[in-house]
């Protein structure tokens, strides 16, 4: 027999919490990284009844909240909607995160929440056992930034996938989270090296200088690593990235030239940092982020 010993038994904190909003800071997500899947697959399911809650969904290891910024009353009720979001509110540039529970879901609306890394400072009740509770947590407000990437490789070596992730992981830091990465198959065109798939990477970033730091640190290593000399690197900074939808649907369809890409590129106010033929992929890769699921095959559709 093993003898344990548990410093605190009843809190298992959560890798990270980070809030990305929109422009106007009328909608956020929140996306909870978590040390316990079961943990958080309850929490969707009771979140998910949430009034302030659009929609809800995981990847990975990461519970995606996507909401309306505001305040509204849980009505919490033991084993259907035990647990909730109550409010998210921004305040300059934090972003204040209220959450309820009652039981074990309070535990976890607490101090498993109030741990997890990047969180500013909180406060919570008393929780556990038949109680309900309740914290609030404050976190930095975060810039989502979409890097879409292709044309790393040639036909004798190298993958675009592995080198961007391989990549993020290592630029994963506070300031600059690494939330998700997906591969996007395209229409096999004739200059593809194999199968015709490009890499949109996605951060959250806390100001305008850890984006440049890691944009630029990206380029970088992309310069030292490729082996291919018609490397595209595009990035865009928005909430989400519907606006790619139609070109991305093009792209998957048909061949297109660089010189549409180049111009659709700055039609929507996407930054070419690497102009070689793979901003075609590149740019298509954009719409799919944190859709790795659906844009593997060409089937999928974009709403």
């Amino acid at each position: 027999m093993k003898e344990i010993e548990l410093n605190d038994p009843y809190t298992t904190p959560y890798r990270g919490i980070y809030a990305i909003c929109d422009r106007n800071n009328e909608y956020a997500e929140i996306v909870e990284h978590t040390n316990c899947y079961g943990g958080a697959a309850w929490s969707k399911f009771h979140y998910s009844h949430s009034p302030l809650i659009l929609n809800t969904r995981s990847i990975g290891n990461m519970i995606r909240y996507f909401v309306k910024t505001g305040t509204s009353a849980l009505e919490l009720k033991p084993s259907t909607a035990a647990a909730g979001i109550e409010s998210v509110v921004v305040e300059g540039d934090e972003v204040h995160i209220t959450y309820a529970g009652l039981g074990g879901g309070g535990v976890g609306a607490t101090k498993c929440r109030a741990f997890a890394e990047g969180v500013l400072c909180c406060n919570y009740t008393e929780s556990g056992g038949g109680r309900a509770a309740k914290g609030t947590i404050v976190v930095p407000k975060r810039e989502r930034v979409l890097i879409g990437i292709d044309d790393t490789d040639t036909k004798e070596e190298g993958a675009t996938w592995t080198l961007t992730h391989n990549m993020a992981k290592e630029l994963d830091c506070i300031e600059s989270v690494y939330l998700s990465h997906s591969l996007v198959q395209l229409f096999p065109v004739s200059a593809r090296t194999q199968n015709c798939v490009s890499t949109v990477l996605e951060f959250a970033c806390v100001d305008e200088n850890a984006k440049q730091e890691l944009l630029e640190s990206i380029k970088a290593a992309l310069l030292k690593y490729s082996v291919s000399d018609e490397t595209g690197m595009v990035v865009l900074s928005d909430f989400d990235a519907k606006k790619m939808n139609e070109y991305s649907k093009q792209c998957r369809s048909g061949e297109l030239t660089k010189e549409y890409a180049m111009q659709c590129a700055k039609d929507n106010n996407v930054d070419i940092w690497l102009d070689g033929n793979g901003v075609i992929g590149a740019l298509a890769a954009l719409a799919w982020f944190a859709r790795p699921d659906e844009s593997v095959t060409l089937d999928s559709q974009l709403e």
